[in-house]
């Protein structure tokens, strides 16, 4: 059971990627398995009791239950409520969850590498994937706690993760999602050190993967990306039609004393300046990102301040979280006022209701106008598939009529019929 981010559920697919190998297979529920592994959320108090409950049920529904990922850090956490768990290693401990297995679940034979796919096995549908390509951050944002349970950037040799998504794009991969606590990051660590692919020496640096990757004929959507000065040579990348003109950027605010507050290194003037640049550059590129309402001294001014932010960004797609404060974080002793509960909710449903109206005027510009879209399913005569705008699961999608001809992973030019605040209608253009 794999909870949480989709680093998370990269680290999922390593484990059992290592156990299918060994011979594991998967169960297809609690009452067919030998024993479950409960990969944990421990970011936020919501997926603390998301985790523990699921433990819950495993333990209730199985009795035989090993508990890895970020609330495997905080053990004791876990013990309190489920002291009969098997085993607790925290995140990216693959071996000692693999260790684990083999305790208390012995392989039945010796592993044989043909049980398995040269990609390794993966959680998504075969036409997109999750490619990690570092752990943990050197930022100690006073809201999070990630640095803490998954410590400073450890970033992947270049050679590697080029070979890794090589392997994806030959296994029918479509959709490559970069992924990381801090992608533009990459490489830091390193020193940029260079490694050959392709012939060719490639340092491990944000903007030379970026366009590595952009040689392989799929979708290259960049998520988590930090908005350091040289993102801009990577919106090039772009305009170059390389990677997918898409950026996911997690702001976080707008308020320079909130931004303060939260150790967050960035001015609104100067984002909203990238951004304008950007467009530019790219009149297309879709640019989501991630609030926070409700942090411990926010005032009305400093949310009102944020909604004039957004009124002028005019991002595309965002997600907004009422704050919550969490064990182990700076912001936790901040001498600030709390901000109440039903004032949190609050200023998050007026944040919405903002956003869902400048998605829908921004989505009300493309109808007439033809795309490229990936089908994601197809219910009888209905496709429903994704633009470059929309990254799985927490973007939009784009409904297609009369798709009885389409298959799961094609790629299909759409001509767009109509729009509502989050999705796109359509017909396949002939």
């Amino acid at each position: 059971m794999s909870l949480g981010c989709p680093k998370a559920l990269v680290d999922s697919e390593r484990i059992l990627t290592r156990l299918r190998a060994e011979g594991y297979e998967v169960a297809p529920s609690y009452r067919a398995a030998d024993l479950v592994v409960v990969n944990t959320c421990g970011f936020i108090d919501a997926a603390v009791d998301e985790s523990l409950d699921a433990i819950g049920e495993a333990l209730a529904e199985n009795g035989k239950v090993i508990v890895t990922g970020c609330l495997g850090a905080q053990p004791q956490k876990i013990l309190d409520r489920h002291p009969q768990v098997l085993r607790i290693t925290g995140p990216q401990r693959y071996e000692e969850v693999v260790a684990s297995v083999h305790e208390f679940l012995p392989p039945k034979h010796e592993p044989f590498l043909d049980l398995i796919p040269a990609q390794g096995v993966k959680l998504t549908p075969r036409h997109y994937a999750y490619l990690k390509i570092s752990e943990g951050c050197n930022h100690h944002c006073s809201f999070c706690i990630i640095p803490s349970m998954r410590g400073p950037l450890v970033s992947r040799p270049i050679g590697d993760v080029l070979r890794e998504a090589e392997q994806l794009v030959r296994a029918g991969v479509k959709e490559i999602l970069v992924i990381s606590q801090d992608t533009s990051a990459y490489g830091v660590d390193l020193k940029y050190a260079a490694q050959p692919w392709r012939g060719t020496e490639r340092h491990a640096r944000f903007y030379d993967l970026a366009a590595a990757l952009g040689e392989l004929k799929a979708w290259i959507r960049l998520h988590y990306v930090y908005p350091y000065p040289h993102v801009d040579r990577a919106v090039e990348l772009m305009a170059d039609g390389r990677v997918l003109p898409y950026l996911d950027i997690p702001f976080q605010h707008a308020s320079a004393r909130i931004l303060k507050l939260m150790k967050r290194p960035a001015a609104a003037e100067d984002t909203l300046k990238r951004i304008a640049a950007w467009r530019r550059i790219v009149p297309d590129i879709t640019i989501r990102s991630t609030f926070i309402v409700g942090f411990p001294g926010e005032t009305e001014r400093d949310f009102e301040e944020l909604l004039d932010w957004l009124r002028v960004a005019q991002l595309d797609r965002v997600g907004c979280f009422e704050y919550s404060p969490v064990e182990g974080a700076a912001a936790n002793a901040l001498r600030q006022t709390a901000v109440p509960d039903e004032v949190k909710a609050e200023r998050r449903a007026r944040f919405m209701v903002l956003a869902a109206e400048i998605s829908a005027q921004r989505l009300q510009s493309k109808i007439g106008r033809t795309m490229q879209v990936l089908v994601d399913r197809v219910e009888g005569d209905l496709g429903i598939a994704r633009s470059a705008s929309d990254a799985p699961e927490i973007d939009g999608s784009v409904r297609i009529a009369g798709a009885k001809r389409l298959k799961v992973g094609d790629f299909a030019e759409v001509l767009i019929t109509a729009a509502s605040a989050y999705d796109l209608e359509a017909r396949l253009h002939s």
